[in-house]
């Protein structure tokens, strides 16, 4: 009976069974593997992310605390916050500002508006259906450079079909460089801003649609209620949470671009279509002062990240649904 009662055999001197200790060491081999796979997995993937993201933000970031200029490579000094002062101080930073909020707004606005209605459109019970939905994609598939050169070619002063068109209804007398005209120049960077993304606010809206319970429309069918009160009481209210995505992710976008101004204007005429964007970038490349340029690439990420989070915290709670 004391026999059966005994544990396992104690090797020589009272040390544990070799074999019984190898066996424990290997199940804790076992188990740090297992806990350290993932992290051995997702390893290239983030050592990418540091060498091509974490470091150049970085180091762009350190390189905004120090005067640098490549007219002068070695002289390098330590300034801290006095390229972000200098910078919010200036008169061109107030200009491209406000040409930077006032292209944000109108194409946002213009955007989610247009959206909205190719959405509801899209959601109707309409011929072709299908086709409108798959065509509704191609300005999205047009990569921004071609999409701007497109425009670029719509309404160039020379062979514009623009001013083709103008001129066949005559409404004007001969063709008019549209691109050179302070008050319309920004006009149509905004439609051209807008034609090519218009195409993912409708997909994420109409994918909104589809998802409020039909229930609801068959109850106001049945009251007869009219459309604008369908609307107004039923659709709108489940679409807050798309519609804020969309704002928030195009507000992103009109702070950033660049191409557009780039291609079609260069910033002008005069400064009418100069945005923080090509601000920095004109400091950067063309006056070569890296130091402040990456302060205004700085400024543009703090701008974006104030809008991200008052659109949060202003809409939000109204994408509740009761």
């Amino acid at each position: 009976m004391a026999l059966l009662q005994a544990g396992p055999a104690a090797a020589p001197g009272g040390a544990a069974d070799p074999a019984l200790a190898r066996g424990g060491g290997w199940r804790r081999w076992s188990r740090w593997k297992s806990a350290l796979f993932p992290y051995a997995l997702n390893a290239p993937a983030v050592l990418a992310l540091l060498a091509l993201v974490a470091y150049p933000v970085g180091l762009s970031f350190w390189i905004s605390l120090h005067k640098m200029n490549l007219r002068r490579p070695k002289s390098f000094p330590f300034i801290g916050l006095d390229n972000y002062a200098n910078a919010l101080a200036s008169p061109e930073f107030r200009a491209a500002l406000s040409v930077t909020l006032k292209f944000t707004g109108l194409a946002v606005a213009l955007i989610v508006g247009l959206g909205l209605c190719l959405a509801l459109l899209l959601n109707s019970e309409v011929k072709g259906r299908g086709i409108l939905r798959a065509l509704v994609l191609v300005p999205w598939a047009i990569p921004p450079i071609v999409n701007a050169t497109l425009w670029q070619l719509i309404f160039d002063s020379h062979v514009g079909a623009f001013n083709g068109l103008l001129l066949q209804f005559g409404l004007i007398e001969s063709y008019k460089a549209w691109l050179v005209d302070p008050a319309i120049a920004l006009v149509v960077i905004v439609l051209a801003h807008a034609w090519n993304h218009v195409p993912m606010a409708t997909i994420i809206l109409l994918a909104a649609l589809q998802a409020i319970p039909r229930d609801l429309y068959e109850a106001a069918l049945i009251d007869r209620t009219p459309r604008a009160r369908v609307l107004w009481r039923i659709t709108l209210p489940w679409l807050w949470r798309p519609i804020l995505v969309v704002v928030i992710l195009q507000t992103m976008g009109a702070l950033r671009a660049f191409d557009l101004f780039y291609v079609l204007t260069g910033g002008g005429p005069g400064n009418s279509t100069t945005t923080l964007a090509w601000l920095t970038y004109q400091t950067s490349f063309v006056y070569l002062d890296l130091g402040m340029g990456s302060a205004y690439s700085y400024v543009i990420m703090g701008l974006t990240l104030f809008m991200a989070l008052v659109y949060y915290r202003g809409l939000y709670k109204r994408g509740d649904v009761a």
